[in-house]
C-alpha cells in the first residue's frame, strides 16, 4: 500500500519519493536523466510525477548539471532594423518553432554598438548554455571569440576567413544568385544588371558572384552592376543610376526583395513596365515578393527555416555532439511569378 501523501500546492522531490516507494536521490537521478536508474524504477518514479504534476527545480537542477536551459538570440542592430525587416521576424519565428518541443527558452537581445560589451558581459556570466548570432546587414561575427566560453552558432557564413571555425548556417547564396540569372536569360534576356548587397556583407557578395558566374557561363556583359543595403529605398537609387548609364535593360537581379520592389519604382517613373521591358527576380521570399504589383519572382532562402537549423545545431553543440558541421547551407529555390517573362521577338 502507497503512503499517504499530504496535500500541496507545489508537490515536493520527497513527496514523488514517497508516492514511488524510492529514495529522493533515485527521484533525483530519474529527474536528471542519470543512466544509473533500471527501466523499471524510471517508468516508476515518472507515473508518480505524473500523478502528483510535480515540476523539476530548474535552478536546483542547473546547479547540479550546470545548465541554465536559456538560450539567447544576439541581433547586433538597432531596434529599428529589428522591427522593420521581415528577415529577422523569420529568424526568431524559426527558433522559436524549434525550441518549443525543448525545454529550452528564448533570450533575445538587440545588441547595438553601445550595448554590445554589455551582451558580451552578460554571455560570460553563465546566464545561458549558448548564443545565436544574426546580423543581416553586416555579417558580424565580432563575437567569435565567446565561442571558448559558450557554444555558438552564426546566421551567415563569415567573411572573415581567420573566422572560418565559427559554426554557422546559412543560405546558399552564391547558387541562388547563379538560379535566379540564369532564370532571367532562359527567358532570352541579354542585358541583365544587378542590384547588390553591400560589399562587406556576406550575402551580398555571395549572390553578385552567382550572378556573374551565370552571366559568363552565358558570355554577357558583367559589368551592370550597383548596390544597395538592402532597404526599398537604396533598391530605387540604384535603379536610378543603372538607367542613368544610358545602356539597354532588359532584366533585373536584385539581391533581395526590398529592393526589388523600390527598383519598380523607378522603373515605372522612366516609364518601363515590369515584366515587359525589364524582367526582375529578388530574393528571399519574404512579404514583400506576393504582395508586390506584379507579384515578384524571387528566390526562396527560407529564413524561417534558417532559424530552425541555426537552434538545432546549437543544441546539438551544447549537448556536445562533435560531429556536426561547421557549414551548414540550405538550398536556394526560385519561385516564379508574374515579374518575369519570355522577351518579346
Amino acid at each position: 500500500m502507497s503512503q499517504r501523501i499530504p496535500t500541496s500546492t507545489a508537490p515536493t522531490l520527497e513527496a514523488v519519493a514517497a508516492r514511488a516507494g524510492v529514495s529522493r536521490a533515485t527521484v533525483s537521478r530519474v529527474v536528471n536523466n542519470s543512466p544509473k536508474v533500471t527501466d523499471e524504477v524510471v517508468a516508476l518514479v515518472n507515473a508518480a510525477i505524473d500523478e502528483l504534476g510535480y515540476v523539476p527545480n530548474r535552478a536546483a537542477r542547473s546547479l547540479a548539471s550546470r545548465r541554465t536551459q536559456a538560450i539567447a538570440l544576439i541581433l547586433p542592430e538597432s531596434a529599428a532594423k529589428v522591427f522593420d525587416d521581415p528577415f529577422f521576424s523569420n529568424i526568431v519565428q524559426g527558433i522559436a518553432l524549434h525550441l518549443a518541443d525543448t525545454e529550452y527558452t528564448l533570450s533575445l537581445l538587440i545588441a547595438s554598438e553601445t550595448a554590445s560589451d554589455k551582451t558580451r558581459r552578460y554571455l560570460r556570466g553563465g546566464n545561458v548554455d549558448g548564443a545565436l548570432v544574426v546580423s543581416h546587414h553586416s555579417g558580424d561575427h565580432s563575437y567569435t571569440r565567446l565561442g571558448a566560453s559558450i557554444p555558438l552558432v552564426f546566421g551567415g557564413r563569415p567573411l572573415n576567413p581567420s573566422e572560418t571555425d565559427s559554426y554557422f548556417v546559412d543560405a546558399d547564396n552564391v547558387e541562388g544568385g547563379r538560379v535566379a540569372t540564369q532564370h532571367l536569360i532562359d527567358a532570352g534576356r541579354t542585358s541583365i544588371a544587378i542590384i547588390s548587397g553591400p560589399g562587406d556583407m556576406p550575402a551580398g557578395v555571395d549572390r553578385l558572384a552567382g550572378w556573374r558566374t551565370a552571366l559568363r557561363g552565358a558570355r554577357l556583359d558583367d559589368s551592370l552592376v550597383e548596390h544597395g543595403d538592402f532597404s526599398p529605398q537604396s533598391g530605387a537609387e540604384a535603379m536610378r543610376r543603372l538607367l542613368a548609364r544610358g545602356v539597354p535593360i532588359d532584366g533585373l537581379f536584385a539581391a533581395n526583395d526590398q529592393m526589388a520592389v523600390g527598383a519598380y519604382s523607378a522603373l515605372h517613373e522612366a516609364g518601363l513596365s515590369v515584366p515587359h521591358d525589364v524582367s526582375v527576380v529578388g530574393f528571399d521570399n519574404d512579404k514583400y515578393a506576393p504582395t508586390a504589383t506584379p507579384p515578384l519572382t524571387t528566390v526562396n532562402q527560407s529564413t524561417e527555416r534558417m532559424g530552425a537549423k541555426m537552434a538545432e545545431v546549437l543544441i546539438r553543440l551544447i549537448d556536445g555532439d562533435e560531429s556536426v558541421p561547421r557549414a551548414t547551407r540550405l538550398p536556394a529555390e526560385l519561385v516564379v511569378r508574374a515579374s518575369t517573362s519570355r522577351r518579346a521577338e
